[in-house]
């Protein structure tokens, strides 16, 4: 298990690591002298191989690389550790001494460019070097180090940091940035469950399909021969679904949400089990559990003792190289998308096969638990220091014969540096996103704060967008009467702007500075 010394946990109170201005400049002694193997001035690349401490120093062997590619081995003595590992650029000083510096350390970056590399974001790196600098009764041990990076638009530059921990050489870490001039390591456990939840997210997303098109496939299937237990799946979880009339009631409203499906492992977990039949989530389940026993063919077979011996051979490099990827923004921000794109599983050669009911159904079921994914991903501390709370799920609704996903997203913000006596109101946000006929697709954002609401809509259709536009007096006099403070009310056509920041978010700024 060689392959992973670098993952290993680290302390449960992260350290902070902070990138330094210069690499370490070190005068080695040698205790043969070089005898033209160097000229005075001349420079190359050495590798520490070896480390022992002396009386007042420490010995240190040096695999040395000359310019022509001769190698040959040095000892020298140093004032400081070198650790095992360590490449260094060299300089001959005389005939018995050298001038050493941390290889890269010209180039190295000496602090982050936070326009690059906002504070939040994840950093990841690979340990080439590590050098004790400083140590004493009074003083705390600081150690140099020398990272490459390994993703973020900085990937490929190596960073100097000075660590009060030692860290292993080719050893990977993962750093939160806290400013130009700070980071936070992430420990093992928090890498692990970030990565989990970026390979599930991304896994569920491409697996996950729309209701409408398991709805669908149901009318293209012969019931007369169907089990009366599918039958009976199949009617339940048709019969749950509102009506979007009937999402006009706060009260249906409020249960719409509780049985979308986002709520059902917790549920379990406090013994509610009683509540489900409603939820859509368990419906889908019973569903497939249903239709498993109806498919030809047994379970796949396990895989066999060479194939999991094999896995079990690459399992460090996979976590390497996950690792490695977990700041990687395409991915992740394209499984965050709100809302989460149609998307049709491509339907069998035999309409209303079973089959094709099963991988429908499943992937009904991957679209929930992206939702549920996406809600984990976005709760967070923002960089302000504030607890941000992301619930985002769907509801689908009966539109006459059409099956309408009503997409919602929900997020709190409170302030976390506040005493609990002191907390100031939370601030509330919500997206919904929906295509209802003959309105066509549409958008909304809100933001509330202290009675205070502002909202902006997005049409795709231009009618519809006119039709809105008419009707916002009418929605302002309403939300009034029932003890709101309104803002800015606005419908637009198109789709609203993708970006960390929306127009509506940075006006509530404007108007609350």
């Amino acid at each position: 298990m060689t392959e992973i010394s670098g993952a290993r946990a680290l302390p449960a109170n992260p350290v902070i690591a902070r990138p330094v201005q210069n690499a370490t400049d070190l005068a080695l002694k040698l205790l043969q002298p070089l005898g033209g193997l160097m000229s005075a001035g001349e420079s190359a690349d050495a590798e520490v191989i070896a480390l022992k401490e002396a009386a007042q120093s420490f010995q240190v062997l040096l695999k040395l690389t000359l310019a022509n590619g001769t190698q040959t081995t040095l000892e020298a003595s140093s004032p400081r550790p070198l650790a095992q590992g360590s490449l260094l650029s060299i300089t001959a000083l005389s005939d018995t001494r050298l001038a050493m510096a941390l290889k890269g350390g010209e180039r190295a970056l000496g602090s982050l460019d936070l326009e690059l590399l906002p504070v939040g974001s994840l950093v990841q790196g690979k340990v080439v070097s590590s050098e004790l600098v400083s140590q004493g009764k009074a003083q705390a041990a600081l150690y140099r180090v020398m990272v490459n990076l390994i993703n973020t638009p900085l990937a490929g530059n190596q960073l100097t940091i000075d660590s009060p921990r030692p860290l292993t050489i080719g050893s990977l870490l993962t750093a939160q940035v806290q400013g130009s001039q700070a980071l936070q390591f992430l420990p093992l456990a928090t890498q692990l469950d970030q990565l989990e939840l970026t390979q599930q997210l991304a896994s569920q997303q491409s697996r996950q399909g729309s209701l409408e098109a398991l709805v669908s496939a149901f009318r293209g299937v012969d019931r007369e021969h169907l089990p009366e237990s599918l039958k009976l799946a199949m009617d339940k979880l048709l019969g749950a679904l509102p009506d979007v009339r009937q999402l006009g009631d706060p009260k249906l409203l409020a249960a719409a949400l509780e049985n979308s499906g986002a709520l059902m492992e917790s549920r379990l977990l406090s013994g509610q089990a009683g509540a489900l039949p409603q939820d859509l989530k368990a419906n889908l389940l019973r569903l497939i559990a249903q239709l498993l026993p109806t498919l030809p063919g047994g379970p796949a077979s396990l895989p066999s003792a060479g194939t999991s011996n094999a896995m079990a051979q690459a399992v460090p490099a996979f976590i390497r190289n996950a690792l490695g990827a977990l700041g990687q923004a395409n991915l992740r921000q394209q499984a965050l998308s709100f809302p989460l794109p149609s998307r049709l599983a491509q339907a069998a050669e035999e309409e209303g096969d079973l089959e094709t009911l099963l991988k429908l159904a499943a992937a009904a079921v991957s679209r929930l638990q992206t939702h549920q994914l996406s809600s984990l991903a976005q709760t967070q501390v923002t960089p302000d220091g504030n607890l941000l709370t992301t619930w985002q799920l769907e509801v689908p609704m009966r539109n006459q014969q059409d099956i309408v996903p009503l997409q919602i997203k929900l997020q709190q913000e409170q302030d976390g540096r506040e005493e609990k006596s002191e907390r100031k109101e939370s601030l509330w946000r919500i997206e919904l996103a929906f295509d209802l006929e003959p309105l066509g697709p549409l958008q909304v954002q809100a933001q509330l704060l202290q009675g205070s609401l502002s909202s902006q809509l997005w049409a795709e259709r231009s009618d519809t967008a006119h039709l809105i536009d008419r009707e916002l007096p009418n929605l302002r006099e309403r939300l009034l009467a029932a003890g709101l403070t309104v803002g800015e009310l606005a419908c637009s056509q198109g789709r609203p702007p993708q970006g960390p920041r929306t127009t509506l978010e940075q006006r509530w700024v404007d108007e609350t500075a």
